[in-house]
């Protein structure tokens, strides 16, 4: 099947409530029975046809009761207000799985959501360093990711340490991190983890998922 030509590459940082390394990504359960987090993607460079996507950023909120691959997901996506809307209708199409293989990131997740609130376009604040393994990012007072280096108990020193998923459909390779999350959304979310699991990854996506190698 024929599909429009798109990418996205960039820094992605993403928090949830595992214990560092999170068992989800060797498919066991999750630590504390069920998995919320937050995560944001800055598209340094992307394209859907020949709309540009570059400098844009895009991020979510989201949770399940058990397990992932068990579904009752909820999920709320956040735009970067800073998009046209030919970029928004484009960004649309690419996180809501259109446009792709029903085997990317973007369907394997969505098909565990029951629940999509409606996005929020708003100015989100980014930032990562790879090698340092420190990453940020803020939507307003409603999310907030910090992630630092996982420290080594005795000695307080930087613990480095990566998960590598040579046929992940999410990343290949990431580094490992210490994330503090907070998400407070009226109405609809409010929860909190502290020292908990953080992934930098570069992020490459299109049409049939991940781009091997393009880190």
């Amino acid at each position: 099947m024929a599909y429009v030509d798109w990418e996205i590459r960039g820094p992605k940082i993403a928090g949830c409530s595992c214990d560092y390394g999170c068992p989800c990504e060797f498919n066991g359960r999750p630590s504390r029975g069920y998995c919320r987090g937050v995560e944001a993607h800055l598209i340094e460079k992307g394209h859907f046809g020949e709309v540009p996507l570059d400098g844009l950023v895009v991020a979510a909120w989201y949770r399940w009761p058990g397990a992932v691959h068990e579904g009752g997901g909820e999920v709320q996506g956040i735009i970067d207000k800073r998009a046209s809307p030919e970029q928004v209708e484009a960004l649309f199409k690419i996180l809501g799985g259109e446009e792709q293989e029903p085997t990317t990131m973007f369907n394997i997740y969505g098909s565990t959501m029951e629940k999509e609130f409606d996005p929020v376009f708003e100015e989100i604040q980014f930032a990562c360093d790879m090698a340092a393994r420190t990453g940020s990012f803020r939507v307003g007072d409603m999310l907030r990711l910090d992630i630092e280096p996982i420290r080594n108990p005795v000695t307080g020193k930087p613990h480095r340490a990566r998960i590598v998923l040579p046929e992940g459909f999410e990343f290949s390779e990431a580094e490992m991190g210490s994330a503090d999350l907070k998400v407070n959304v009226e109405g609809l979310a409010d929860f909190g983890h502290d020292k908990c699991y953080g992934a930098l990854f570069h992020a490459a996506y299109g049409p049939q998922g991940i781009i091997r190698g393009a880190a």
